[in-house]
C-alpha cells in the first residue's frame, strides 16, 4: 500500500517540526510573528500556519524518492486531528 502524496504520517510530522525548531534554535529568521522564546512552540505556529518552509521526500521500498505536498499534508493533519500536533 501507498502512502498518499497529500497527507503526513506522525514521524514526518516530528521530523518537520523537528527540523524547523532546530533551524529557529540556530538563528533562521522566524516567519510568524510571536512573542514565544521555545524554538519548538515556534515552529509547531508555523506548521498550524502552514508556513513551515521545509520539504518532505519519502523513500519508497523500491528505492524511488516522491516529493510530498506539505502544504496540503498539513492541511489534511489538521483537519484529522483537529488541531493538535
Amino acid at each position: 500500500m501507498e502512502w498518499p502524496k497529500d497527507k503526513l504520517t506522525r514521524f514526518e510530522v516530528a521530523r518537520l517540526i523537528g527540523a524547523r525548531s532546530l533551524q529557529i534554535a540556530l538563528g533562521a529568521p522566524i516567519l510568524i510573528s510571536t512573542k514565544e522564546s521555545n524554538s519548538i512552540k515556534i515552529a509547531e505556529e508555523e506548521f498550524k500556519q502552514k508556513i513551515i518552509p521545509i520539504t518532505a521526500k519519502r523513500k519508497l521500498p523500491d528505492e524511488s524518492e516522491v516529493l510530498v505536498d506539505v502544504k496540503t499534508g498539513i492541511d489534511n493533519w489538521i483537519v484529522e486531528h483537529k488541531g493538535e500536533i
